[in-house]
């Protein structure tokens, strides 16, 4: 930094020799250049000795006023040289003191103007990051203008509000694992405490036990989709990504959910474009995505309905698969929540685990592929579609 501010200096005091020496001639251009170049170097320096002391000279408001004491010591510096070296009458050189004097007291309150107005906005970001530090989520700083400061303010605002959501969402996933567990956990201490007691007829434990058995892997299903989900959300997970044949995937998952739909008296096919290209990710992972919705359009489905997946081209070079039900579909209300872990609406919960993961397991997936999801359109039911990349050829 001082090595650039030297030159700095050096590049003006020649400008400012060359100016003089094209006006008044050589004699005042050497006159200029032994007089602005050494002071020129003794601020530069000057201010690199206050930039390296830093926070050691305390406040800001007190590194500024030193900073201002600088320049109108170099300033100060300028004229007395100028005035004994130019052979000024004193009644040029008091006017010329009383005009720079009156320059710097204006540039003086100036800097005094921005400064306070600046160490106030920096004040209050202080005093809201202690806040937040003392588990306050309730303050802003709400700095205006568009300076660094006030930019810096609004991320701080910006960070508040996310803290925010994460600490709700946090106690949100607390409060609905907790009651997720409690129902099958009580089971089980319940039905092991009869079994424990005795309760049971030596021939009649065979129901208790196969229930005992439902509860324990319902725990371990939801257990293994929560440990799933926050891995994917923090890209813990690498997978292998090969060429998808997707439409060979598509009927070899609906063909496999054809049973489950036949009990439900659903109809369930697949509707695929000609020559579908393949696409570009993991097979396995693509398929948990298409049996999460495969799974729960039939599960809201009534009976005589159908369930029909579709792929095709979309319009960006990728593509696009649509699961569409004739279900009862989904409120208005509900449809901005349904990809959000453990949502659980009214008309329905996420995918293959009753505790509404396989739609947030669902959008993890895709969005680790660099595709999305969401609810289409439609006139009955539930549209959900998602994007995939295309594999390149």
């Amino acid at each position: 930094m001082i090595a650039r501010g030297l030159v700095f200096a050096a590049l003006a005091a020649l400008a400012a020799t060359a100016l003089s020496w094209g006006v008044y001639g050589r004699e005042a251009g050497t006159i200029v250049l032994q007089i602005v170049l050494p002071l020129g170097f003794a601020t530069v320096l000057g201010a690199a000795g206050l930039a390296r002391l830093g926070g050691r000279l305390g406040p800001l408001a007190r590194q500024f006023a030193l900073a201002g004491l600088l320049i109108a010591a170099q300033l100060a510096a300028v004229v007395v040289l100028f005035v004994e070296t130019m052979f000024f009458s004193g009644h040029d050189a008091f006017f010329a003191g009383v005009a720079v004097g009156y320059a710097a007291l204006l540039g003086g309150w100036t800097v005094w103007a921005l400064r306070r107005r600046g160490l106030d906005d920096v004040d209050r970001v202080r005093e809201v990051l202690s806040a937040v530090a003392a588990g306050r989520r309730d303050v802003r700083s709400n700095v205006a203008g568009g300076d660094e400061i006030a930019a810096l303010a609004a991320d701080v605002d910006a960070m508040i509000d996310r803290l925010d959501a994460e600490e709700r969402a946090r106690r949100s996933l607390i409060a609905v694992v907790s009651h997720d567990l409690r129902t099958p956990v009580t089971s089980l201490r319940l039905l092991a405490e009869a079994l424990e007691d005795d309760v049971f007829e030596p021939g009649g434990r065979a129901e208790p036990l196969a229930r005992l058995t439902t509860h324990v892997r319902a725990l371990s299903a939801l257990i293994d989709d929560l440990f799933e989900l926050t891995r994917l959300e923090a890209g813990e997970i690498r997978w292998s990504i090969e060429q998808v044949e997707l439409a060979e995937l598509v009927r070899e998952t609906v063909e496999a959910m054809r049973p489950a739909a036949d009990e439900r008296s659903v109809a369930v096919r697949a509707d695929l474009a000609p020559e579908l290209a393949p696409a570009r990710g993991n097979p396995e992972r693509i398929q948990r995505v298409l049996f999460n919705l495969i799974q729960n359009a039939i599960r809201h489905t009534p009976q005589d309905g159908s369930v029909v997946v579709r792929a095709e081209r979309d319009g960006n070079g990728g593509l696009e698969i649509e699961v569409a039900d004739t279900g009862e579909g989904i409120a208005p209300a509900e449809r901005s929540h349904v990809f959000d872990a453990f949502y659980q609406g009214g008309a329905r919960s996420g995918g293959d685990s009753s505790a509404g993961l396989g739609l947030a397991i669902s959008r993890a997936i895709v969005e680790a592929h660099g595709g999305r999801i969401w609810l289409g359109p439609c006139d009955r039911g539930t549209s959900v579609r998602f994007t995939l990349p295309c594999a390149e050829r």
